[in-house]
């Protein structure tokens, strides 16, 4: 059951913009018992890379084909 409902989470979660989706993974980090400075890393690197998505500076690609690249070099 736990499964199934991090699953319907997780599909709802990426219909959100990318910044909605950095948003709202800050706010689940910052739910964990973590130190202040690791948080703090944390929002300073997903602004980061908002910033380099919305920039243009780095260009995204589907999971899939991500996924895919990795396992190539693996093997």
């Amino acid at each position: 059951m736990m499964s199934t409902q991090l699953e319907i989470l997780e599909a709802e979660a990426l219909k959100l913009t990318p910044s909605e989706r950095a948003a709202f993974a800050q706010r689940l980090l910052e739910s964990l018992d973590h130190d202040a400075e690791l948080e703090d890393a944390w929002a300073v690197e997903v602004e980061r890379r908002i910033a380099e998505v919305e920039s243009g500076a780095v260009q995204v690609i589907p999971i899939d084909e991500a996924l895919a690249q990795v396992r190539a070099a693996l093997k």
